[in-house]
Order: structure tokens, then C-alpha cells, then sequence
């Protein structure tokens, strides 16, 4: 009968980063909901006195104050790939110098997650490589959707902040054509997060190394491959 195997927890996630991933999702939820609504606003609440229908306003004002919301999380972010661990740090998305192994890497996880046809899963202690590459992804489509809401509110605000985006109005072929991009973006990181939630219940049970707590204490568990040794 093999020996049960013995984890020992390792501290990865520090908090701006689990302040980040909390927040995140809680304001991709409101925005996108709202962002609906203000896209295609339901005819069965046009009825009635126009007095009493300023709910539209309150969705724009959701809509506008999270996105601020969301702004501050991705820089605070950002600023914690400089100075966080080795976790949260950029080289932990970006390959460099190291592609040929991170492409290797990326393949063994796609037989796992994928494919099925290993079982094995690649050690690795923070994001494993297919995560890193998706997350890097999703940092770059989260700038996406700041410049381009932004530039969207930008005719609409007195603020100095949303006119910095104004530019990317044109670029995107105007108000049509930036308002299109911009859903096209919502509807790409939810796609992501349906995706995120089934990976990590997969890794969870497959792993059992507390994958989804991980996220709220920091902590994950790993094979402990010296047990007993002293300082580990």
C-alpha cells in the first residue's frame, strides 16, 4: 500500500494580488451587466413618467464609477509586477529568454487540461504556464477595455481622465466601431472566466492542493518531498 503523500503549505499569493483578483471579478460582473443594459437598454422599462425614469442614469453611474473601480485594481496590479514576489512578478507571464521551455511547458499542460492524455500534471508552484500566458492575455484585453470605455465617456465627461483616451476613438473607426471592440472585449474576458472557474475545480479536485483557497489565505499545499527536514 503506498504511503499517503505529506504537503507542507507555501505562502504565493501576497494580498495586492488577491486584492486584485477579488475585486476584479466583482467589478467584471457589474460591469458587464450594466454594460449590457447600456447597450441595449430592456423597452419594458421605458414605460412610464420620465420623471421617474432615471434608472437609466443610475446604470451609467454604476457602470462609469466601477469602471474607475477596475482602473485603480489593473494599476495597483501592475505596479505589484514591479516590487511583488516572484509569483506575481511580470517574468512569471512574460517568457523571456526561456521560450523553447515554456513552450514544452505549455504543451505538457494541454495534454493534461485538454487533451487528457496524461494525468500527471507539470509541477509548478504559481501560475503554470497555459495560466501565466492567459493571464498576461487577459492584462492586455483589461487595458483594452480601459482605454476604450474610457474613450467612450471621454465626449460625455468635463473629468481630464477619460479625455486621455479620446484618441483611441478614431483609431477604432469612431463610435460605432469603438463601442463594437469594446463589447468585444467584455464578451472575451468572460469567456476567460468561465474557463478560470472550470480549470481551477478541475486542479482543485484532480490536486487536492487547496487551489480556490489559495486565493483567499494565499497559501497553496505541495508534495512535501523531505518531510521532517528542519527550516522546510
Amino acid at each position: 500500500m503506498p504511503s499517503p503523500h505529506i504537503f507542507r503549505r507555501v505562502y504565493l499569493w501576497e494580498w495586492p494580488v488577491r486584492f486584485y483578483h477579488w475585486m476584479t471579478a466583482g467589478c467584471v460582473v457589474v460591469l458587464s451587466v450594466t454594460g449590457v443594459l447600456i447597450g441595449d437598454p430592456p423597452a419594458l422599462l421605458a414605460s412610464g413618467e420620465a420623471w421617474n425614469q432615471y434608472w437609466f442614469g443610475t446604470v451609467r453611474l454604476v457602470h462609469f464609477t466601477t469602471a474607475y473601480v477596475f482602473t485603480f485594481v489593473f494599476l495597483l496590479r501592475m505596479y505589484w509586477m514591479l516590487v511583488g514576489n516572484r509569483f506575481a512578478h511580470w517574468r512569471a507571464f512574460i517568457p523571456v529568454g526561456r521560450m523553447r521551455e515554456h513552450l514544452g511547458d505549455l504543451w505538457q499542460v494541454f495534454r493534461v487540461d485538454v487533451l487528457q492524455l496524461q494525468k500527471q500534471p507539470l509541477d509548478t508552484l504559481g501560475h503554470n504556464p497555459a495560466a501565466g500566458t492567459a493571464y498576461l492575455a487577459v492584462f492586455v484585453i483589461s487595458l483594452f477595455q480601459i482605454v476604450t470605455g474610457f474613450a467612450l465617456y471621454a465626449p460625455m465627461s468635463g473629468a481630464w481622465f477619460p479625455r486621455l483616451f479620446a484618441w483611441a476613438t478614431s483609431l477604432l473607426g469612431g463610435d460605432g466601431g469603438l463601442r463594437l471592440w469594446h463589447h468585444v472585449g467584455m464578451w472575451a474576458i468572460l469567456l476567460f472566466a468561465i474557463v478560470h472557474v472550470y480549470l481551477v475545480v478541475f486542479h482543485d479536485v484532480v490536486e487536492s492542493r487547496g487551489e480556490m483557497s489559495s486565493m483567499v489565505g494565499g497559501s497553496r499545499f505541495v508534495v512535501d518531498e523531505a518531510p521532517g527536514e528542519p527550516g522546510r
